[in-house]
């Protein structure tokens, strides 16, 4: 039986649907291992934390270790199951660790630091590391910061980045085989990335600011939420042409989950996680919402 999990920035981690804690400082982001019961955690704090639990009805401590850098907002599994990734926001720090046979961190980690800045003085004076994703054998790091897509080896060895346009600010983002989706923190955008061509559109149509936060494929639909109008935008993945856009059911939608016919939207501000169904894609309020201080994070395990 699949649990939904809730990571933020209040008490702990909430199991929804029994409303159980599992204490743990700032788990702004949740992610699971890809063939074992096993749920690791940032710890988004000054002096960073990885938390890797046993999962099962409840979470129970399997091992923690540092993230080696400032505010960990972002942790990621890699197919395998064998290498671990998180990206530190605060000093733009991203880190490998390798997972032993349990899921536990196994040896010393790989710290991968960066420098750089980007032309917002507010928010990219130096690094931000956002979103870790393994693609194609590599690990990409987005980075507020620098508007990068940084690219590393397993072995943390550098490739050279993918450049965004100056001041997008590059927040979470997607693969679907060779072609990359992002959304711009900073411009308020989606882009499109497939070889040498580009298309970039607004994420949001409603005028005023907007501060995307996290980015989905499923099908051949994009998701994004927009901070801001509070809303959730469909978008072709072919031509990032709109297909629909309607509120998120709260205030502030940091972060959301899909699973089957559902979309669960944790709306950190207004202390809920919403849940839509989906018809052809399109999301529909369910009538269903959980109440949960500060949410930021929705996992399916």
């Amino acid at each position: 039986m699949k649990h939904l999990r809730i990571g933020g920035y209040g008490p702990g981690i909430v199991t929804a649907g029994d409303g159980s804690l599992t204490r743990v400082a700032a788990p702004s982001f949740l992610a699971a291992h890809p063939s074992l019961p096993v749920l690791y955690a940032v710890g988004e704090l000054e002096r960073g934390w990885l938390t890797a639990f046993k999962a099962t009805d409840t979470l129970a401590p399997l091992d923690e270790r540092p993230s080696e850098g400032q505010s960990p907002c972002h942790v990621a599994v890699d197919p395998e199951g064998r290498l671990l990734a998180a990206a530190n926001y605060g000093d733009g720090t991203a880190i490998l660790y390798r997972l032993d046979s349990r899921g536990a961190f196994e040896g010393e980690p790989i710290v991968l630091r960066h420098q750089g800045s980007g032309p917002d003085p507010d928010r990219q004076r130096g690094p931000h590391a956002h979103q870790a994703v393994f693609h194609d054998g590599l690990l990409h790091v987005s980075d507020l910061g620098t508007d990068e897509i940084r690219r590393y080896r397993h072995d943390g060895t550098a490739l050279e980045p993918i450049r965004l346009a100056p001041g997008t600010g590059p927040r979470h983002f997607a693969f679907d085989g060779p072609r990359l989706y992002v959304a711009g923190e900073l411009d308020g955008s989606v882009t499109l990335i497939d070889g040498e061509h580009r298309t970039t559109v607004p994420a949001s149509r409603h005028e005023g600011p907007n501060a995307p936060s996290h980015l989905q494929l499923d099908g051949d639909l994009v998701y994004v939420a927009n901070r801001g109008p509070d809303t959730i935008s469909v978008l072709r993945a072919a031509d990032l042409s709109p297909v629909a856009e309607v509120p998120s059911g709260g205030d502030w939608p940091r972060h959301f989950a899909i699973g089957g016919d559902r979309l669960y939207v944790a709306n950190q501000r207004s202390g809920t996680v919403t849940t839509f169904t989906l018809d052809d894609g399109v999301p529909a309020p369910a009538g269903q919402a959980y109440e949960v201080e500060s949410p930021a994070c929705v996992l399916i395990m």
